[in-house]
């Protein structure tokens, strides 16, 4: 048990999903887990451990932003020795041909600042994800026919941004899609030696406009969440 997370010694799995919206946690826990049971409800943050074709997971949520999200990582690797660990979440496409409910599988995660910052001061790190969850994720969303991209995206610190220069240097530069976790994920994975990806589905467009409602994020990412619990327990290749 830690100040943010109550499970017990044991109910948090090697292999942890972490959807920024609790909710989403518990959607996913009941749809795709089996057996699966309530580890934590401190803030309200619930987490849920079942098993996936015979696998233990535990679906975690995470809350809005880096900070929050670093919270819940670094008990989750520190304090249970979680081992892999994916943000399965929603994002704003910034390309073109990137359309709603697309899948983006991020390499690397581009950020202003970071909660890592005062640690690595000076240094420009660049965090990206495991090449072996990446590999199979890919795989996993080309056997199942899903639209899906893969490349760069952008962790911002903010979610009403104000800087349009910004986002254009990043659509320059061929950023996929923008969220508010996955850098400050990519980061802890390599301080803690652990396995990261993030998946993430189109929820919005900052070029079209176009958006999905509260409810279809919280309960319409089925594709994502398969894609992720693939990957995690795909067989290490060569």
């Amino acid at each position: 048990m830690t100040i943010h997370i109550g499970a017990k010694p044991g109910e948090i799995a090697p292999t942890v999903l972490m959807p920024g919206d609790p909710l989403r946690a518990k959607w996913a826990a009941e749809t795709f887990l089996e057996d699966a049971r309530c580890v934590n409800r401190v803030r309200g943050m619930l987490g849920f451990t079942g098993t996936w074709k015979g696998h233990p997971v535990t679906i975690q949520g995470s809350g809005m932003g880096m900070p929050s999200l670093s919270i819940y990582a670094n008990e989750l690797m520190a304090e249970y020795d979680a081992r892999t660990l994916i943000r399965i979440g929603s994002c704003g496409g910034m390309q073109p041909h990137v359309k709603i409910r697309d899948v983006i599988i991020a390499m690397t995660a581009s950020s202003l600042s970071t909660p890592s910052r005062g640690i690595f001061r000076e240094l420009n790190f660049a965090p990206s994800a495991d090449y072996g969850l990446l590999s199979a994720a890919v795989a996993a969303a080309r056997a199942r026919g899903a639209r899906h991209h893969v490349g760069g995206i952008y962790s911002s610190d903010v979610f009403y941004d104000e800087r349009p220069d910004l986002n254009e240097m990043m659509v320059r530069h061929g950023i996929l899609g923008v969220e508010m976790e996955a850098a400050e994920l990519y980061n802890l994975a390599a301080r803690h030696k652990r396995r990261a990806l993030a998946v993430l589905t189109v929820s919005d467009h900052l070029q079209t406009g176009e958006a999905l409602s509260s409810k279809e994020r919280e309960q319409s990412f089925g594709e994502m969440v398969e894609i992720a619990l693939e990957a995690a327990f795909a067989p290490p290749t060569a």
